[in-house]
């Protein structure tokens, strides 16, 4: 799951490269979750000290003692495959987390019906609901005014104009 902003440096850890690295730990992911139906993987990240990252999520979310076991999992996988040398590694397993963007279109349609703020790349703030999704774009429903005076609006959003989306929490 590398993005444009995220693509990592081409230099050699060991007999890989980093980006080597992630295609293999999302081929042992994908596999980990193949017999899990809703599951699906977001996001891997790896940091120069190879502290990987693996973020995962569900359609009916995910509990901590699913993810504690596709970690313990996946470590050994890891290790016995030698992704590492010298197993010089630290993993951690999880859900993305509300302070994460939404990366992938399954995320959206996941989240659906929550309330979220749209980053556009063009620095404008678009907050409201996530009414709907498709391929190409949200639809964000803007909520204005109170009580006699409230109306709203909607956004149609193509993907192609969003640089983050992150879901809100009202209380």
């Amino acid at each position: 799951m590398i993005e444009g902003n995220e693509v990592r440096s081409l230099l050699l850890l060991g007999s890989m490269t980093e980006i080597a690295q992630i295609k293999t730990l999302e081929q042992k992911v994908e596999a980990l979750i193949s017999d899990k139906p809703g599951f699906f993987l977001v996001d891997i990240k790896i940091s120069p000290s190879n502290n990987v990252r693996v973020f995962l999520d569900a359609d009916q979310g995910i509990t901590i003692d699913e993810l504690v076991q596709l970690n313990r999992n996946l470590y050994k996988q890891i290790v016995e495959s030698g992704i590492f040398p010298g197993n010089d590694f630290s993993l951690e397993v999880s859900s993305p987390g509300l302070d994460e963007p939404l990366k992938i279109l399954r995320q959206y349609f996941k989240n659906s019906g929550k309330d979220v703020e749209v980053l556009r790349k063009d620095g404008i703030k678009t907050e409201g609901k996530l009414k709907s999704v498709n391929e190409h774009s949200v639809i964000i429903e803007e909520e204005k005014g109170k009580n006699k005076k409230k109306e709203f609006i909607e956004h149609s959003i193509p993907f192609e104009n969003i640089k983050s989306t992150k879901i809100q929490i009202k209380f």
